[in-house]
């Protein structure tokens, strides 16, 4: 017996991962994925959801990086106006692009700010 086929998305719109990521699950509630202390909870019921926000939070770890890279390029002077404003419009579409998987995943802000304990707060 085969098991059944998971659903690929071979894709560069962040939407198409978030749909296959929210397949078969009714929405969440805002610590989906984690239990009451804020870690991680690998219950089956919400693991499709957990991993997309543990994915989320990368990608907007990432993101918040880059920003602080563009600004100290910016500030340095190494980049032409051009260059200049093709980075804003990127980051601006980026975020664009967080803010609407943040809200297809049913996740608040503070979800993506993950508890790292004694490290104090990812982001």
């Amino acid at each position: 017996m085969n098991p059944p086929a998971q659903p690929a998305v071979e894709t560069e719109a962040a939407s198409d991962f978030a749909r296959v990521m929210q397949e078969d699950l009714e929405p969440c509630p805002s610590l989906a994925g984690r239990d009451r202390t804020g870690r991680f909870n690998i219950d089956p019921e919400n693991l499709k959801n957990g991993l997309g926000q543990l994915v989320l939070t990368l990608v907007k770890l990432l993101h918040e990086l880059l920003e602080r890279q563009a600004i100290r390029r910016i500030e340095a002077e190494t980049l032409s106006e051009e260059e200049i404003e093709r980075l804003g419009v990127t980051l601006m579409r980026q975020a664009q692009e967080i803010e609407q998987l943040r809200q297809l995943f049913n996740l608040e802000e503070k979800d993506l700010n993950l508890d790292l304990g004694p490290l104090g707060k990812l982001l």
